[in-house]
């Protein structure tokens, strides 16, 4: 048995595949002044190569995938032309680097900067840089970039790593899954195999024990490996993915149908998404809106600003899209880990409490009042909602306000066309906001409670630190208690309280949240279905029950063992 991280869903049972790793030795030799031209020539060239490869693969996987998917490619192509990329292998040239030694030490450089990053995602993207850089030093040396085209027969792949345009080509019909030794659930690959239903398992350290041919079971759902297993095991999985593939036709067929409980009690299943790419999976899953527009990806990768107008074509995609329904759109939420070069933010000792979000846009009004009216301009659109991230204070809420009076006032004088028809909210991810929730609920219109950093702060705990994660949990008394004071305190005042962490999209802790009054669950679209049938399961007086019952422990653990004995005949 090796055990790993469930990256991607589903039973697999097959053969082996083992990828060896080979990386052509890279050339490292010293340029004189005079080769400089001709090593810039030669990296030009190259980088074309991997542009118009890269392009390849962007075309090849929109077709097997759709266009959402295919995006992650446009990423790739804007890193690979990126001008702080491009000028650090200049300068490694100009240093008197041969081409491919400037590109790798450039890359692992950049590379670097996303590794230390504390965001799970942005870490990621270190892997997206080094496949780019790969890629285009094999170019220079004229090899073939390493691929899994040469499958003959369907198999399970085995490899240290997989890049991002491995996954990308793989086959369907031969890829059966794969297993990784490295890697996360929000690494592209990780997020590519989920697009294209490849079960997959990552971070399993080390398969030295696996070899070509062995018979192996993977499952994606609990992010186990067995190889060679005995037969009682092999009939046992058997069953168990004639039942998952049961259970997912069953939830297939509850896309259209509402989040609404036997006896009557309707609640809205919106999703999170990071670019307008996102729009057709959110809908696909049958998403009633927007619950979390990240908006920081439109900042990133990239050498300066992006101007008021290409903020607002993005937010009108958005909303155009989902027509009525309500589309919220956090704030910039960037700062500290999640760096801007051309906004030369400070180094900060503990960037997490730093000038982050909310502060980072109150303190760069410019900046601010540039996003707040590309907002209202593409409001004529939909039905936007603002919702400010990390907030502390009140004056904060305040100041917005404040400056979003100053932005209707200068629309209006320019006559250019925008919305006053907007609502705005707050993410509740503070302990100190959710303290202050009856306060906040009289300044604004909606709370969502952002879990990821509401359960991090209020247990001090950072969930990246492998020696404390495990006091990382959801479950926790202390963290349920708060997140029932902030929907009462919603509610009491009669503002809509929505949940956009990944607590929503947890199904174990849908019952407790339906029973607490939570109006809006917000989620990785493909989560819906799930939380969907466990609401389209429960009553609410059972759910009160569980409530009722998981306030009698003192311990997270037990309240999860609770909900997973009530949830056993639903899950």
């Amino acid at each position: 048995m090796l055990k790993g991280i469930a990256a991607s869903n589903g039973i697999v049972i097959g053969k082996a595949y083992v990828v060896k790793e080979t990386k052509p030795e890279l050339p490292q030799h010293d340029i004189t002044p005079e080769q400089r031209e001709a090593e810039l020539e030669r990296l030009d060239r190259a980088r074309a190569v991997t542009r118009q490869q890269l392009e390849a693969i962007r075309a090849d996987l929109a077709a097997k995938a759709g266009e959402s998917e295919a995006a992650i490619f446009d990423a790739h192509l804007m890193l690979l032309d990126d001008p702080m990329l491009g000028e650090a292998v200049v300068a490694k040239i100009n240093e008197g680097r041969n081409a491919e030694m400037a590109v790798h030490q450039a890359g692992e450089t950049f590379a670097g900067m996303f590794d230390a990053m504390d965001d799970e995602y942005m870490r990621g993207r270190a892997a997206d840089v080094r496949d780019i850089c790969t890629r285009w030093v094999n170019n220079l040396l004229g090899v073939e970039t390493g691929s899994l085209g040469n499958m003959t027969e369907p198999a399970v792949v085995f490899a240290h790593d997989l890049a991002p345009s491995d996954t990308a080509q793989m086959d369907k019909t031969k890829v059966l899954a794969f297993v990784t030794e490295i890697g996360g659930r929000t690494s592209h690959s990780a997020i590519m195999a989920r697009s294209l239903e490849i079960p997959a398992v990552v971070g399993v350290g080390d398969l030295s024990t696996v070899a070509n041919g062995d018979t192996v079971i993977v499952d994606g759902n609990a992010g186990e490996v067995i190889v060679n297993p005995d037969p009682a095991v092999l009939a046992e999985y058997q069953e168990r993915r004639r039942t998952l593939e049961e259970r997912k036709e069953k939830l297939r067929a509850l896309k259209d149908l509402p989040a609404q409980t036997p006896d009557g009690k309707t609640f809205v299943l919106a999703a999170n998404i990071g670019t307008p790419d996102d729009v057709d999976s959110a809908l696909a899953y049958g998403a009633e809106g927007v619950g979390l527009y990240r908006t920081e990806f439109l900042y990133m990768d990239r050498a300066d600003m992006p101007t008021e107008q290409e903020q607002y074509q993005a937010y009108r995609k958005v909303l155009e899209a989902f027509g009525r329904l309500p589309v919220i759109i956090r704030t910039l939420d960037i700062g500290g880990d999640k760096e801007l070069p051309y906004l030369k933010l400070d180094r900060e000792l503990n960037p997490f409490l730093g000038n982050r979000a909310i502060r980072l846009c109150l303190s760069n009004p410019g900046l601010f009042k540039t996003q707040l009216r590309a907002i209202l301009r593409a409001g004529v659109s939909g039905n936007p909602w603002i919702m400010l991230p990390m907030v502390a204070t009140l004056d904060e809420v305040r100041r917005t306000k404040a400056l979003l009076r100053e932005v209707e006032a200068e629309l209006e004088a320019e006559g250019i066309p925008f919305t006053r028809d907007y609502k705005l909210g707050i993410m509740i991810e503070i302990p100190s906001a959710a303290v202050q929730a009856d306060h906040f609920a009289r300044e604004v219109d909606f709370f969502s409670i952002g879990t990821n950093d509401l359960i991090q702060y209020t247990l001090a705990v950072d969930r990246m630190n492998e020696k404390v994660s495990y006091l990382y949990d959801p479950f926790n008394p202390a963290v349920l208690r708060l997140i029932e004071q902030v929907i009462q305190a919603g509610h009491r005042h009669g503002i809509f309280v929505g949940m956009c962490g990944e607590m929503a999209g947890e199904p174990l802790a849908t019952p407790l949240l339906m029973a607490m009054g939570l109006d809006e669950f917000s989620m990785s679209a493909s989560s819906i279905p799930q939380v969907k049938a466990v609401i389209r399961s429960l009553d609410i007086a059972r759910c009160r029950e569980l409530w009722q019952q998981a306030q009698q422990f003192t311990d997270g653990s037990q309240i999860r063992q609770l909900m997973e004995e009530a949830l056993q005949d639903i899950l």
